[in-house]
């Protein structure tokens, strides 16, 4: 389903995008799901991948929405990666708020999940909201970026809003992208997927 220009705009990509050249590529609908992974999409047909997070809601409290690559269609999520992150905070009842860097957020080379959202409560009205740009993955001879923008409804009574940039290191093309909580399931949310040409 191609992306019109006003629409286009709204995605953020105003003044790159023209009729047709965003594209809506899929859909996962969240239901108690451990991870949610896209495996089929990713290719060279697009420059740039979007992910768009709407109400993603964890089983438990005070989760963390993570992701990782993988250059094998989805067989290993463990591509090596470099990151830097930071965010802002304001508590509900104004008693505290800072824009801080969050250095405990970083990988350095690490393989490990990337954090992309600050910890998020499971009151029935807390959830993350956000989205995750991708760069080029199916590049064999950059590495590839990303960066992403979050915005949750802190386990803690606050709202946080959560930056993160970084690159996958390697040259192989990446080709699946997976979505997990540190621990625990989701329980509700949607995750949708546009290639942007």
């Amino acid at each position: 389903m191609p992306l019109g220009a006003n629409k286009a705009a709204i995605m953020g990509v105003a003044g790159t995008a023209v009729t047709g050249d965003v594209v809506l590529l899929a859909t996962e609908t969240i239901s108690e799901d451990a991870t949610i992974s896209f495996t089929s999409d990713i290719t060279s047909t697009y420059g740039e991948y979007i992910f768009k997070f709407y109400n993603i809601h964890p089983a438990s409290d005070d989760k963390i929405l993570t992701f990782q690559g993988s250059t094998d269609g989805g067989s290993n999520y463990n591509v090596t990666m470099t990151t830097t992150s930071f965010n802002a905070y304001h508590m509900e009842d104004d008693s505290a708020s800072a824009l801080q860097y969050s250095d405990s957020s970083d990988q350095q080379q690490g393989t490990a999940y990337q954090r992309i959202s600050d910890t998020v409560g499971n009151a029935a009205d807390q959830n993350i909201a956000g989205e995750l740009h991708l760069f080029n993955p199916a590049s064999t001879t950059f590495v590839k970026h990303f960066i992403a923008h979050t915005s949750t409804d802190h386990h803690g009574e606050m709202m946080s809003d959560f930056r993160f940039a970084g690159y996958f290191n390697t040259t192989s093309a990446i080709n699946a992208i997976s979505f997990k909580m540190n621990s625990g399931n989701m329980d509700a949310g949607k995750i949708k997927l546009w290639g942007v040409k």
